[in-house]
Order: C-alpha cells, then sequence, then structure tokens
C-alpha cells in the first residue's frame, strides 16, 4: 500500500489579491486523491490558508503582523477550510478527518506514537487525513516554520512512499527560468549534498515557505526513505500521473532484478549438471538454461510492463538507501534543540561505539534546557564540527557541574545520580549531515536526467 502526501501553499489554493479560495484547484486535488485512493493508494493532504481564506472572510487585505490576530484569523479559517474541503469531499462520497499539529505535540515520545497510530488508523478505514499546523496555539518556539517542514514529518512519521511538495514551477532549475532562458531543469536528484539549484522562490504574502523550504522538506524526507517529489501546484492533476510512471519503472526495475536472479540461479544449476555429466555439450547447456527460464513462471514468459509516456515535468528526489530509523528520526527532526553540549573526540569516538555519554567527555555546555529535552551534540578538536541530537538525563546547570567528572563523581558534585550517563545511546540520533545538509542559499547540482535535453 502506497502513501502519497501532497503538500499544498497557501498562495496555491488561496488567491493572493482576493483571499478567495481557488475552487478549481481545490476541485482538482480532491479528484486526483480520490483517484489515487481508487487506485490503492493512501493519500494524506498536507494544507495550508487558514490565514488566507480568513483574510477574504474578514475583508482585510493584508496579514497581520501581531502574533494575537494572526492566530485569531487561522480559528476562523480553519473552520471555513474544512467546511470547504468537507464539500468537496462528500460529493464523491470520500470521508475525511481533521489533524492539527504543533511541534510540542510531537515533542514527547508517547505523544508522537499516540499521533502516528491516529494516522495509521485512519488510513486503514479508507480515511483522507487533512493537516495543517495549529496556528491557533503556535508561537514561534513550537512552529514548524512552515507546511513544507510539517509534511515531511508526517510523512516520515508513517513512513510514506512519495512527498508531493506543490510549489509555483515545474521542477527545481539550475537558475532562475524566469531571468534566464537557457536554465536547465533538475529531474532528479541522488544527494542533496551536491545539489545546484535556484532557491529565489520566497514565500508569498499570504504563506510561509519558498524553494529553499522544499529542499530542506525533501533533506528530511528522503533521509526517512520518502520519494519526494517537485511539482507545480496549478497542476495537481499531474501527481496521478508522476506516481503512475513512478510505479511503473518500480515494477520494471523489480522484474528486472527478478529475471538476473533467475538467469544466475539457473546458469549454475545448469553449470552444475555439466560438471556431474560429461556427455552435455554446450548446446545442451544453453537449451536448458532457456526452458528454466520460461518453466519458472508456470511455463510463460513475464510480460514486458508498457512504460506510460514520460509524465509531466517534475523533480524527484532519490531517497536515502540506509533510511533513519523512526525513533532516531524522531530525535533528529521531530524535536526542536534547547541548548548545545560540546564533547570531545574521546567522548565521540565512545559515541561511534554504540556506548553512552558519559560526564568525562563533556567540554562545554550552552543554553537553559531540563532534564529529557532535546540538545545538540557537538564534537570540538576537529577540521568539521560533527553535531548530532540527543535527550539528556541532567539540565544544563547539573552538567556544567559535573562535565569532566568520572560518573562514579556524580554524587559528589549532586548530592544525587540520576544516572551515569549525560545521555543514553539509544537516546542519540546521529544525522549524516555532510550528504543531506541544511539548505543553503545555494548547493551543488547532481547529475541531471538527459530524457528532456
Amino acid at each position: 500500500m502506497d502513501r502519497d502526501w501532497p503538500s499544498g501553499r497557501t498562495s496555491s489554493i488561496v488567491d493572493e489579491k482576493s483571499h478567495e479560495p481557488l475552487l478549481s484547484i481545490l476541485s482538482t486535488i480532491v479528484e486526483t486523491a480520490c483517484k489515487l485512493q481508487k487506485d490503492g493508494h493512501r493519500v494524506v493532504i498536507v494544507s495550508s490558508g487558514a490565514i488566507g481564506v480568513a483574510l477574504g472572510h474578514m475583508e482585510m487585505e493584508r496579514r497581520p503582523k501581531h502574533l494575537p490576530q494572526v492566530q485569531a484569523l487561522a480559528a476562523i479559517g480553519q473552520c471555513k477550510l474544512m467546511s470547504l474541503w468537507d464539500q468537496l469531499f462528500m460529493h464523491r462520497r470520500q470521508p475525511i478527518a481533521q489533524i492539527l499539529l504543533t511541534r510540542n505535540d510531537i515533542a514527547d515520545r508517547t505523544q508522537y506514537l499516540n499521533a502516528q497510530n491516529t494516522f495509521i488508523e485512519l488510513i486503514h478505514m479508507g480515511v483522507i487525513p487533512i493537516v495543517n499546523e495549529n496556528d491557533t496555539l503556535s508561537v514561534a518556539e513550537i512552529k514548524f516554520g512552515d507546511n513544507d517542514t510539517l509534511s515531511a514529518i508526517t510523512a516520515a512519521m508513517v513512513q510514506a512512499d512519495y512527498l508531493f511538495l506543490m510549489t509555483d514551477v515545474d521542477c527545481l532549475y539550475d537558475s532562475n527560468p524566469r531571468s534566464n532562458p537557457n536554465a536547465k531543469a533538475i529531474e532528479v536528484v541522488e544527494d542533496i549534498g551536491e545539489l545546484v539549484a535556484d532557491v529565489s522562490s520566497a514565500g508569498s504574502s499570504v504563506g510561509t515557505g519558498g524553494m529553499a523550504t522544499k529542499i530542506t522538506a525533501a533533506r528530511l524526507a528522503t533521509s526517512a526513505g520518502v520519494t519526494t517529489i517537485i511539482t507545480r501546484s496549478d497542476k495537481p492533476g499531474n501527481i496521478a500521473n508522476i506516481v503512475a510512471y513512478a510505479e511503473s519503472k518500480k515494477a520494471e526495475e523489480l522484474a528486472a532484478k527478478r529475471s538476473s536472479r533467475q538467469s544466475s540461479t539457473e546458469g549454475s544449476e545448469s553449470m552444475s549438471n555439466s560438471t556431474s555429466n560429461l556427455t552435455l555439450d554446450d548446446s545442451s547447456l544453453v537449451k536448458k538454461a532457456v526452458v528454466n527460464e520460461v518453466s519458472s513462471t508456470n511455463g510463460t514468459v513475464s510480460p514486458k510492463l508498457d512504460t506510460p509516456s514520460l509524465p509531466p515535468l517534475h523533480t524527484r528526489f532519490i531517497p536515502d538507501l540506509h533510511p533513519i530509523r523512526d525513533r532516531y528520526f524522531w530525535l533528529l527532526y521531530g524535536l526542536a534543540p534547547h541548548g548545545t553540549v560540546y564533547i570531545d573526540k574521546g567522548a565521540h569516538r565512545a559515541l561511534a561505539d554504540k556506548a553512552g555519554l558519559l560526564p568525562a567527555g563533556v567540554v562545554e555546555v550552552e543554553g537553559n534546557f531540563a532534564q529529557q529535552e532535546a540538545v545538540r551534540i557537538v564534537v570540538v578538536q576537529r577540521k568539521s564540527k560533527s553535531s548530532f541530537e540527543a535527550l539528556v538525563n541532567y539540565s544544563a546547570a547539573e552538567i556544567k557541574r559535573i562535565r569532566g567528572l568520572k560518573s562514579t563523581e556524580i554524587h559528589g558534585a549532586l548530592g544525587y545520580a540520576d544516572s551515569e550517563y549525560i545521555a543514553l545511546r539509544e537516546n542519540i540520533a546521529f544525522g549524516n549531515r555532510t550528504s543531506r545538509p541544511t539548505t543553503p542559499s545555494r548547493m551543488s547540482m547532481s547529475q541531471e536526467s538527459e530524457v528532456r535535453h
């Protein structure tokens, strides 16, 4: 069962000037989602637009800057937006559900698992969840920041197969296609660390996020094994064609692997027979191999799958071959670090050997954090500082008092010892920051597909 996650921008479904919902776009999204459901996929829609809809409803020209006003508009618009989604899906007899999240909702492991279970149950029931950040309650400290990041985290949460990030251009380009007619499309990105793309597309006046946030979201999603696709938001019907093409390519690759394995096995069997029976000549050996290949599929040769015509232009990010496990993904991206703990090379080597973090390896502490809060761990005394995330057993103030000490000395310094470790190994997640870095303004380009050029 494939799970597809379209992520929409506010400006994709709400007119920037009139603040009216773009019914043609919304209707096409609904039609596409229902088609995917009918074809056996499961769909989740991550939709912004509540504040944009509220601006039109309240006859306001622009998004306010005062936080309580923004939160009030979110409350107004979310009701209107979900009512609209419900009406459109009702015509196709497709049930939907609303899920509103903040980063606080997934910061606690139990709450994260509860959210994960809710998603999975809705998907099994055939319901399409419609997800948005809970802007009515969100403040800067607990915001995801943009729906691209939210969609990547939720896609990883339920191990989605595809994540679609919708934007105002067909795909990534190596330069701005609006100003450079020779800009080349980047159709396939195998390693985000080797990507150079134009990210000049900024967020709209009614939404947040631009191309840079989409690349960051792709980094998060692909690290969890999710194929991520950037395509045009004004043509949501393209999603079904892209999925069909991607599925056909997957089937072709699987058939090729099976054929290769069968040929290898049959060849080995034939070679074994020729060794045991010296009268078996070369022509018999070839004939036997061909017969085995046919008979291995109940006497018929597997038909070659028809590949659909080339899909609409898009950029496809290849998922990591070694995706981050669910718990480690939660540690890396579900939690917001509250501070930084600097460790030496010896502590880093111990962590690499799957040991926990002891106070003896701690060099310095920054920030103000409590027990069981997330921190960034940074290795010092290296040419390039490595960093990763951890849940700590002691507060910042406590770690400052016991840094550099042996575990047996913790009780003497604090009067108690909750743990011999600053952080348990199971609560430390290494992130491959080199191959999937935080998105800078420009990145190096991977080899692009030559299909269209």
